[in-house]
């Protein structure tokens, strides 16, 4: 029998052991499966339906009401496109950026480069909500509230993203960079032509992270926005769920109104999902493991 096929046996697992990994995987997809699963049902059933207090598994009466309400009355149209507009344009940014400061720290000879990837790596060990006052300051100093440009500009370098794209390029052998040198070719077409295409799965990773996280994000938009046009989808669904009545108390929004905006926001980013997964686990794992 040879060295592999005894590593195999040694690797397997006994059915004991399989069962209990299999149950423990089904608890942990029932957990997170059920509150995304009770988020769709309640956003298309009726108002009164999703009043009902607990977890609602399966439709009593199937409405789109909670849709038509978030865009008729809500106005979640506005919200939705600024959004769109602000996390897409961010990230094209933010991923160029990061694969040029990435590809800047892998030269050998750059002064100080230990010292400039450290302190990148520091950047990431700071609380963003301990600089919250500073950034506001920084942006009405350059009267950049309530602007596109405040929410593009606003964390527009992602230390992660330039260490996680320092760590692909430097898996991709320096000798094609040396024989293009060699060749007299530029540093930017060295960088557009072999670096950028053979790392895809980088670049995808970095983008797909980045744009889940400029799209949630309720921080920076809650900042600098007070008016309203200007709101964000989070910042929006934030101010419809914490909206009440100033005589009564009551929620003006109902449930499956609220539940239809989780929704609408989430589906951009299963999209995405869909789309870049297959770049994503390969584009992590290397992240991870290299450097």
């Amino acid at each position: 029998m040879t060295r592999a096929n005894h590593s195999s046996l040694r690797n397997e697992l006994f059915p004991g052991q399989k069962a209990l990994m299999y149950a423990f995987l089904a608890v942990i997809v029932i957990v997170m499966a059920l509150p995304m699963w009770n988020v769709i049902v309640v956003s298309t059933t009726t108002s009164l339906e999703a009043s009902r207090s607990g977890l609602t598994l399966w439709w009593r009466e199937f409405s789109l009401e909670g849709f038509f309400y978030v865009f008729q009355v809500s106005r979640l149209g506005r919200p939705f496109l600024n959004s769109l507009l602000v996390t897409t344009v961010g990230t094209v940014i933010q991923v160029m950026l990061s694969s040029i400061a990435g590809y800047v720290l892998i030269q050998q000879h750059l002064p100080l480069r230990r010292f400039i990837t450290s302190f990148v790596m520091l950047t990431m060990m700071i609380p963003g909500d301990l600089t919250m006052i500073s950034i506001y300051q920084l942006n009405r100093d350059l009267h950049l509230l309530n602007t596109y440009a405040g929410l593009i500009l606003n964390g527009l370098i992602s230390g992660f993203s330039i260490l996680l794209m320092r760590n692909y390029f430097e898996s991709i052998s320096f000798t094609l960079s040396e024989s293009a040198r060699i060749d007299g070719a530029s540093e930017l077409r060295i960088f557009s032509n072999i670096y950028m295409p053979v790392s895809l799965p980088g670049l995808a990773t970095v983008f797909f992270m980045e744009y889940v996280a400029r799209w949630n994000s309720i921080t920076i938009p809650a900042a600098i926005l007070t008016k309203e046009s200007m709101y964000t989808l989070p910042l929006k669904l934030k101010t419809m769920i914490l909206s009440t009545d100033s005589t009564s108390g009551t929620a003006q929004i109902p449930d499956n109104a609220i539940m239809a905006a989780i929704v609408i926001t989430a589906a951009p980013l299963l999209l995405i999902y869909i789309f870049a997964q297959r770049f994503l686990l390969s584009g992590l794992n290397l992240g991870a493991t290299k450097g």
